[in-house]
């Protein structure tokens, strides 16, 4: 391969310089009114020499010789023409300098006429003689409409055109930009709006609708999916709008419109130099690493380079699943993994002092709302006593900084899985004091996380329904997996210690609309093909999350998503006396006492 771009990088140069040539020497053909035996043939050849340099020269700083030849944009133009006229004027004072007065001045603007018109002409040349020698694929191609004729959608046509895995014959735009209609992108007219879809496809008889308008609202994308289905046509669409910022997809990588496409987030802003001085070279721990969102803070937190990453879980096969990732997309990634549970005290404080780790993401927690109900004790155990044994050994071992998942059901839980992490954070708060920094992160609900409601409901769909929905106005809030973890990590090094930190999760959806939305995006009809069954609100459960408690108040942060919560009203003191009774009660196996006094705590803290 590298010989191949060798030999290929030598053909361009050599292309350039023969063009150089001709534009020299037909700049004096021209000049002598193409009268072979009055051209200077010596001063031509005595000269072309230093043109040959000068412009080789010229043309290889503004790296012409390591782009296609096939390929041409408007950033190639400026830089040929950038080229080209200052290797002119260089050859112009170097050839009087040398030669004096001999060479006839009117050679020089012809040549670098020429010489731009050649070399620019070529490439057109080739990019027309490619898209020309394509044309015979569109008579196999599947004739396809574009979705928005903004920069995305002359983006997606131009990389389509050069693909050759995939083929497509572009009929069309739609936009609702009406003063886009009736005009042209890259040869290919805007024929309507986005709501004449239904009518344009059968009449174009299109087969597939592409999707490019990455940066859309939630109820943009919505409307613009609605039309799409209406037309009865397979519909795709570029990658969101915070992977192409990420670099993590380009824009002619189409893929399947998803569910969580619909929450039309918009793209993290994080701070990566203060991320990297915290990550970088860093020696990093996460508990319950092989769940859906400590497995995404893996993955976040690789991409920074750590000197170590420790995955600690108790699920021995996600666990080896999340090693075989993380090191296949990082393949110098120091990533451990450990098997274990953050129950074992002993354990804990092996590992801690084993990876001394500078920075603990405590993502381990039973999180199943209906199932912490039946099992309240082993929800206490595990998400405060749990949480309580990791950051006594993070201390012990003199972990910098500890950041605590939490959840926004911990404000005026109702449930148990709420109670306890609310009581988890108070935890937190008893123990401000000493080397370690310990912050707390809210937020709601992650879209397709292990235990959400999304593969529920892909569940349920896949076998006919119905679609379990408790409530028509029950709500969440919804964030994506990524923009979580982003998220996560930019709050966890704004803590100074103490803090609660709560994530900007937009606006709530109805959990009815969602459910809908799935079964449309299944090419299903709701209550027709699938039933949605409407069963009541469960134990544990409310129609709507709240955001903050009363005695609590959100400030703003340097980030415009992340927000604090100033709790006025905490004592450490009455609360470490409470913990130990509830831990008491635990102990005992009491599970009705356990129950009241862990109520009592979140309701009083």
């Amino acid at each position: 391969m590298k010989d191949f771009q060798t030999t290929r990088r030598w053909v361009v140069v050599a292309v350039h310089v023969a063009l150089f040539a001709a534009a020299y020497v037909i700049a004096f053909l021209l000049r002598f009114d193409f009268v072979l035996s009055t051209v200077p043939w010596g001063l031509v050849l005595a000269t072309l020499p230093l043109l040959l340099v000068i412009k080789f020269a010229g043309f290889g700083y503004f790296h012409l010789y390591e782009s296609l030849l096939r390929y041409i944009s408007m950033r190639d133009v400026l830089a040929i023409l950038s080229a080209g006229t200052l290797s002119s004027g260089v050859f112009a004072l170097a050839s009087l300098l040398v030669f004096g007065r001999r060479l006839p001045w009117s050679v020089l603007p012809v040549d670098w006429i020429f010489c731009l018109a050649l070399v620019g002409g070529v490439r057109l040349g080739l990019r027309a003689f490619r898209e020309w020698s394509r044309k015979d694929r569109k008579l196999g191609a599947k004739r396809a409409l574009v979705v928005g004729a903004g920069d995305a959608g002359e983006m997606l046509v131009r990389e389509l055109s050069r693909s050759t895995a995939v083929s497509y014959d572009i009929v069309g735009f739609v936009d609702d930009d009406s003063s886009k209609r009736g005009r042209r992108l890259n040869g290919i007219e805007v024929l309507g709006t986005i709501d004449k879809l239904p009518e344009l496809c059968p009449v174009l008889e299109i087969r597939e609708l592409l999707i490019a308008i990455p940066s859309a609202t939630r109820e943009e994308r919505q409307r613009i999916l609605d039309r799409c289905r209406e037309s009865v046509v397979p519909f795709k669409t570029v990658p969101a709008l915070s992977e192409l910022l990420e670099g993590k997809a380009r824009i002619g990588q189409l893929q399947e419109v998803r569910p969580e496409d619909l929450l039309g987030r918009e793209a993290v802003r994080l701070d990566v130099d203060r991320l990297r001085q915290e990550l970088e070279g860093k020696r990093i721990l996460v508990t319950g690493a092989a769940g859906s969102i400590g497995l995404e803070l893996c993955r976040q937190v690789a991409a920074f380079g750590p000197e170590r990453l420790v995955l600690f879980d108790r699920a021995e096969s996600g666990l080896y699943f999340a090693e075989l990732e993380l090191k296949r997309a990082h393949g110098d990634l120091n990533a451990i993994s450990i098997i274990g549970d953050i129950m074992d005290r002993a354990q804990v404080d092996e590992l801690m002092r084993e990876h001394t780790p500078d920075v603990v993401y405590h993502a381990a927690a039973y999180k199943h709302v209906s199932l912490m109900e039946v099992h309240p004790l082993s929800a206490i155990q595990n998400n405060i006593f749990g949480v309580e044994i990791v950051a006594q050994a993070a201390r012990r071992a003199g972990v910098r900084r500890l950041v605590f998942i939490s959840t926004d059901k911990a404000v005026h839980p109702v449930g148990i899985m709420g109670k306890t992490k609310r009581v988890a954070e108070c935890l937190l708060l008893s123990l401000e004091n000493g080397p370690t920094t310990f912050v707390a992160v809210r937020f709601g609900n992650v879209l397709g996380s292990d235990g959400s409601v999304l593969p529920l409901f892909k569940w349920q769909i896949s076998r006919g329904g119905p679609v379990t929905v408790t409530d028509p106005e029950a709500s969440r809030y919804f964030m994506l997996l990524s923009e979580a973890a982003q998220l996560v990590l930019q709050a966890g090094v704004m803590g100074e210690g103490g803090e609660v930190f709560f994530l900007d999760m937009g606006e709530p959806v109805r959990i009815l609309d969602l459910a809908n939305n799935l079964i449309r995006f299944c090419g299903l009809v709701p209550g027709r093909d699938v039933a949605i069954e409407l069963t009541g609100l469960r134990r544990g459960e409310r129609l709507r999350e709240e955001l903050v408690l009363e005695h609590e108040k959100l400030l703003p942060t340097g980030h415009e998503k992340v927000f604090m919560v100033r709790n006025h009203n905490f004592d450490a003191v009455d609360f470490r006396r409470d913990l130990e009774l509830l831990r008491s009660c635990v102990q005992l196996r009491g599970r009705e006492r356990a129950v009241a006094h862990l109520c009592e705590m979140a309701l009083r803290y």
